[in-house]
């Protein structure tokens, strides 16, 4: 598995969508499986969880996406899975480095956006 975590500045909402449009963009198979928002002590929560096929690796990975409104923005948390092929031992992971890799690229892009 691999993590990925981060704060950025900006609306909730918009941050939201933002990187679910990002993500769309980077990946032609690409399914968002679940998602869940909640107001927590007035701070609004979302968790998203994508899929999409590694071409790499052959095989499918999950990326889990959670978002916590704090302060000026929103904390960011995304962890990969599902790229190893093997039955015993974590090998092949190509595909959760490169899944993770398309979040670090949205939040980059959010980031360079804004003034």
């Amino acid at each position: 598995m691999a993590k990925y975590e981060a704060h950025v500045s900006g609306d909730f909402g918009q941050i939201v969508e933002f990187i679910h449009k990002e993500l769309w963009e980077q990946s032609t198979s690409l399914s968002l499986e679940e998602q869940f928002r909640k107001t927590v002590d007035g701070k609004q929560v979302e968790m998203r969880v994508y899929e999409r096929y590694s071409y790499l690796g052959g095989n499918r990975a999950s990326l889990s996406v959670l978002f916590m409104e704090d302060g000026d923005g929103v904390d960011i948390c995304g962890a990969a899975t599902g790229g190893s092929n093997a039955v015993f031992w974590k090998i092949n992971t190509f595909g959760e480095s490169a899944f993770l890799e398309t979040l670090e690229f949205a939040v980059s892009a959010w980031n360079r956006q804004k003034p």
